[in-house]
């Protein structure tokens, strides 16, 4: 079966600046799908270009087997789209919103709206011009949920939603996407949520995929190494990402095992290193380097 979403061989520039070479990945049916990268990784590039919105140096993305720059109207409608400024409607509040999005779905599922708005608390009256940034991104999220898309992109998802309201939108997602099969394409900088959320993991650096692999062998394998070494150690060894000096301790990450590590370090001097298991945010600092 053809993948949901498929890029393929993305090259872009803005002017002389390279954001990505030949950038591929795929998006299969009904898997979560996280995009993480540091700022100015191009997060949210790659989502105005398989949505048509920006055309690429090079190279096509397709969803449902359709290019960027000519999704028909029928394939967008199964696309439920949450860009970083979400919803620009001040004029409205919660109930006219939802009247005036769902005369454009055939299929609206208004219950859905409501039902996810009760949940964070979200009264009908209320208008948009006098929420905070957080209860804009709830009710834009409700507004998705009663669209009913088979695929969902989401970039920066939980911008402005505290702790408590972002736990109980995970979950909510995660059951709802499990529950109906659908397939969920996503950004966040809040890597903690995607930890509970993603099945896998793409991790941007600075001009293409860094990484690409199921969240959870990230988080059964790659590991952080701390131990001594007698004098300085090279920048880069081949089989481990980050080598750095911290604390008077050096430290080091890599997805191979204690004694493939020691060994790689031995020629240096190092004797014993201790491994720590990682969160997907401590994960994506040691692949991608803290600054």
């Amino acid at each position: 079966m053809y993948p949901v979403i498929r890029c393929e061989n993305i090259t872009h520039y803005y002017g002389e600046r390279l954001i990505y070479e030949n950038l591929r990945f795929d998006v299969e049916q009904g898997s979560i799908v996280g995009l993480l990268g540091k700022n100015g990784t191009g997060k949210t590039t790659i989502i105005n270009i398989l949505n048509g919105y920006l055309k690429p140096t090079a190279g096509t993305c397709r969803i449902f087997g359709e290019t960027m720059d000519a999704l028909s109207p029928r394939t967008k409608a199964r696309i439920g789209l949450l860009l970083e400024r979400h919803i620009q409607h001040d004029c409205f509040n919660v109930s006219q919103i939802e009247r005036f999005y769902g005369s454009f779905f055939p299929h609206w599922r208004r219950d859905a709206y409501y039902e996810l708005l009760r949940k964070l608390q979200v009264t009908p009256a209320q208008k948009l011009s006098t929420m905070s940034c957080g209860q804009r991104s709830q009710v834009a999220l409700g507004l998705l949920f009663a669209q009913d898309p088979d695929l969902f992109i989401l970039d920066d998802f939980s911008m402005g939603l505290d702790p408590g309201y972002r736990r109980l939108f995970v979950e909510y997602l995660r059951e709802y996407v499990r529950a109906e099969g659908k397939t969920v394409f996503l950004t966040s900088h809040i890597i903690q949520d995607m930890e509970m959320l993603i099945d896998d993991c793409i991790v941007l650096d600075y001009g293409g995929i860094l990484l690409h692999r199921p969240t959870r062998e990230i988080l059964d394998g790659f590991r952080r190494y701390r131990f001594d070494a007698p004098g300085p150690l090279p920048a880069r060894i081949d089989g481990l990402w980050n080598i750095a000096q911290t604390g008077g301790r050096w430290e080091a990450y890599s997805f191979l095992g204690p004694e493939e590590t020691v060994a790689l370090l031995a020629p240096y001097g190092v004797q014993k290193a201790e491994a720590g298991q990682l969160t997907l945010e401590d994960a994506f600092i040691g692949l991608t380097g803290k600054y």
